[in-house]
């Protein structure tokens, strides 16, 4: 019983994901969303069991299987646009499927249970920029939040023109859109890791996704928590944070508490196993 509990996460995750995965396959009669969200949910529940193992590389797994997945398949092989535009294209169309099942599901209504987790195990932005060098900032939090409320309403402003314009082909443009939106993320993204020596810069300041995911990510079910008896303010917690969050804090007001991706760099290093 004792060694069931211990697994009792990834068991959770993917009873969650597979009850997405049949309630889609059999009200919307397309067996690929059991295929979709069975994969993923696998891909997910695999990584936190091998968390469980203690295999440093958990989360990467995760992020590859699952970012790789998204990026290649749904996205080129597929040619779905998978990015915010695609998400306001298939909403004003008023079709719910594609982006918007993806988007109800991993950036909208998903973090209520698991807050920022998207960003930290399927984002395949973040999947190429946790590569680089500056895997904990090295530099102060910069205060330019506020640009990624410019792309997001530039995503939705572009989207909007299109379908104002009533622009011929505009399955054609969605795809062209997610393949230069995607190089422009990376470059920009590569771009503000070296300037601000934080990997995750792009995360903070420019990605539109967070507009969605910060609100609902503040109820979040699973979240990082502190036993106050065990902690000794050492601090190293907050070091490693790719993130900036202050987890000794288990308010929901904690400094930067919707930015928490769940990657466990804090629990991992926490040298006596408060966290």
């Amino acid at each position: 019983m004792g060694s069931l509990r211990k697994y009792l996460h990834p068991i959770i995750m993917l009873i969650v994901f597979e009850s997405v995965a049949v309630t889609l396959w059999l009200t919307k009669n397309n067996l690929f969303y059991l295929f979709n969200f069975s994969y993923i949910g696998l891909a997910v529940s695999l990584g936190i069991f091998l968390y469980i193992k203690q295999y440093r590389h958990a989360r990467r797994v995760v992020q590859l299987l699952v970012g790789l997945y998204m990026l290649i398949y749904l996205g080129l092989i597929c040619n779905e646009n998978m990015q915010i535009e695609g998400f306001w294209y298939y909403l004003f169309n008023g079709v719910f499927e594609a982006a918007t099942i993806h988007y109800a599901v991993a950036k909208i209504f998903g973090p209520l249970i698991f807050g920022r987790g998207w960003c930290g195990y399927a984002c395949w932005t973040a999947m190429v920029l946790d590569f680089l060098p500056y895997k904990v900032p090295e530099q102060p939090r910069k205060r330019i939040g506020w640009i990624r409320y410019i792309t997001f309403a530039l995503s939705l402003a572009f989207v909007s023109a299109l379908f104002l314009a009533r622009v011929r082909d505009m399955e054609r443009i969605m795809f062209w859109s997610f393949i230069a939106g995607n190089i422009l993320y990376y470059i920009t993204g590569i771009a503000l890791a070296f300037a601000f020596k934080d990997n995750r810069a792009f995360c903070k300041y420019i990605c539109p996704i967070t507009v969605f995911l910060k609100p609902m990510s503040y109820f979040s079910l699973l979240r990082v928590k502190c036993d106050k008896d065990k902690c000794i303010g050492c601090g190293k917690c907050r070091r490693v944070c790719p993130m900036n969050v202050d987890v000794t804090d288990n308010s929901r007001k904690r400094e930067n508490a919707t930015e928490c991706i769940l990657c466990m760099e804090c629990v991992r290093n926490c040298p006596k196993k408060a966290l």
